[in-house]
């Protein structure tokens, strides 16, 4: 069988290096007693080695031609492979347990992915795998940081996030014209949000759709008229990059009363 093409719309760069591979299986050994979905295992490098290390191992792959070459080497995995979509897949019933996932995963999916695994936080107690190394450092970022974002308040209010090392473009074939990343998202103790979940989404986003600004200003597209009074609040001054996560859920809790019926409607639906 015919090596595997790269295809550029699925936007694979497949692992070329045993080391990385290796060491990448390595991230979920403190997790050892949960079976583990690969997304997007392409030509099996990663595979191989988390096959060796025994884990209760299913993957998911969208590219036919890769699945018929993981049917071909790793027979092993045959009734283990779904063929489909991860965005577009119900995680629910996949395995009788919480499971961890792992991947190499695709640069221009990969935010979609990560919120992919936060709506299944609580199935999922860690999720490790190689990203573009700039999307890596919005994960990582704390408040005050230009990389900070939606993307680190969101997955940082139900995951510690660890910048595991860095991976060179020659690791690939073909070779990004990045750097990518090795990152690990743990499942923290919280069990729920201080505020309306929903509606901390909501504020997180509309806040940072407008980052240059101050609060006051970002968050006018939620508000009602007459919000004069609730503006003057100090936190109002600040601009979304500033807030930690516990912050945001002052923020939201603060606003919940002003926040027009029209976006809590929308948001339930």
């Amino acid at each position: 069988m015919q090596p595997v093409k790269p295809k550029k719309s699925l936007g694979q760069h497949f692992l070329n290096d045993h080391a990385i591979a290796e060491r990448i299986s390595g991230t979920l050994d403190e997790f050892s007693q949960f079976p583990v979905l690969e997304v997007g295992p392409g030509t099996g490098m990663l595979t191989r080695y988390l096959l060796e290390r025994k884990k209760d191992l299913k993957v998911v792959e969208i590219d036919w031609d890769s699945v018929a070459y993981l049917k071909q080497h790793y027979p092993q995995l045959n009734d283990r492979i779904i063929e489909g979509d991860f965005l577009q897949l119900d995680l629910t019933g996949l395995f009788d347990t919480q499971f961890c996932v792992i991947g190499n995963y695709p640069y221009n999916i990969s935010s979609q992915i990560f919120f992919k695994v936060l709506d299944y936080k609580n199935l999922i107690p860690c999720c490790t795998g190689m990203i573009q190394k700039e999307v890596a450092e919005r994960l990582t970022s704390l408040p005050g940081k230009k990389a900070y974002g939606i993307l680190s308040v969101l997955l940082q209010a139900w995951y510690d996030i660890e910048y595991l090392f860095t991976v060179d473009e020659k690791a690939f074939t073909p070779p990004p014209k990045v750097k990518s990343a090795v990152v690990r998202l743990t499942r923290n103790k919280r069990e729920k949000m201080n505020c309306n979940e929903t509606l901390f989404k909501m504020v997180v986003k509309t806040s940072f759709n407008r980052r240059r600004k101050m609060l006051r200003n970002s968050v006018k597209p939620l508000l009602s008229e007459n919000t004069d009074e609730v503006l003057q609040h100090p936190i109002f001054t600040k601009r979304p990059e500033q807030l930690s996560v516990a912050q945001f859920e002052e923020l939201t809790n603060i606003l919940e009363p002003f926040i027009v019926s029209a976006n809590k409607d929308n948001k339930s639906k």
